[in-house]
């Protein structure tokens, strides 16, 4: 479902020559999901079928969305689909990436990654044939340190905590 809404989204938006500004809006509007909590309940909330739309439309001109952003949200929120507008977002992007020629690389970390460890991780998928990356990070306190990176069907797990558990595995072997 998601797939078919970014779709139509990238469509409208390369016909009407405007999809480095769909992007960049997209982008804007998943982290302003991401970081807001009462527009998460709005949207999360299936009662507020009407009040959603014009809720929706209010937060997105307020913070400055172009016409074609205020539309497509518009029309998933009619559609009631405004709980997987933010999976609707990621679809986007992906799309985008995939058509660019951009390899998504999914990165998680026991703490956030500093500017450097960013370039270095870059050079180092930049070195195992991933030539343009684009790394969307999330911290896991679980992995206790280290990283877990995807790059499509591939895992490459370095965790604090996979090493531990190889350790205990391998330690009730040998006993």
């Amino acid at each position: 479902m998601a797939r078919r809404y970014a779709t139509a989204l990238y469509e409208l938006a390369d016909e009407r020559r405007a999809l480095d500004e769909a992007v960049e809006q997209t982008d804007a509007l998943a982290r302003l999901i991401d970081e807001s909590a009462p527009l998460r309940a709005v949207l999360s909330n299936p009662v507020l079928d009407n009040q959603a739309a014009k809720a929706v439309d209010a937060v997105l001109a307020g913070q400055g969305f172009g016409e074609l952003l205020r539309r497509f949200a518009a029309v998933v929120v009619a559609n009631r689909r405004q709980s997987h507008l933010r999976e609707i977002l990621r679809a986007f992007a992906a799309m985008v990436a995939e058509r660019r020629g951009i390899v998504v690389a999914s990165v998680a970390s026991a703490h956030p990654l500093s500017d450097l460890q960013r370039t270095q991780l870059q050079a180092r998928l930049a070195e195992a044939g991933y030539g343009r990356v684009n790394i969307q990070e999330r911290v896991d306190p679980a992995l206790l340190g280290g990283l877990v990176v995807r790059v499509g069907a591939r895992l490459y797990d370095a965790s604090l905590k996979s090493r531990l558990a190889r350790l205990q595995y391998a330690m009730k072997g040998a006993a």
